[in-house]
């Protein structure tokens, strides 16, 4: 197991870890550090298990409300997941229904003889014009 001198509070302390764990406790050795600097900054110095305690339970503290804030997310998402499920599980909406209008068949016959006799009209006053020039 590799030893590791980490430094809290200005104290350096020798810790052995797994191996391969050293960058993990160099870490966590930071933030108790830097906890310790808080304390030795307001308090000044203080005898060494005192500060340890303190400065692992201002971390304590710190956690604690992490984890408050990851349990209301997670509410807040299993309260998503089941407003999705019951969309997921709603039946489809009815198609709306559009009712296209159909010209009866007698209505466009009798368009298109009209149209015919139009025709039929403007071609004799065009022949008519034209033999009257």
């Amino acid at each position: 197991m590799p030893e590791v001198t980490i430094q809290i509070g200005g104290r350096g302390f020798d810790v052995s870890c797994r191996e391969g764990e050293e960058s993990y406790l160099h870490a966590a050795a930071k933030m108790l550090d830097d906890e310790a600097q808080v304390l030795s900054d307001q308090i000044g110095r203080m005898p060494e298990a005192r500060m340890l305690l303190m400065a692992g339970l201002m971390l304590a503290d710190k956690t604690a409300a992490v984890e408050d804030k990851i349990r209301e997310v997670e509410a807040k998402l299993s309260e998503r997941d089941a407003e999705l499920a019951e969309l997921r599980a709603a039946p489809a909406p009815e198609p709306e229904r559009i009712e296209v209008p159909v010209v009866p068949s007698e209505v466009t016959d009798t368009l298109a003889e009209l149209a015919a006799r139009a025709e039929s009209l403007a071609d004799s006053v065009e022949e008519q014009i034209s033999a009257g020039s």
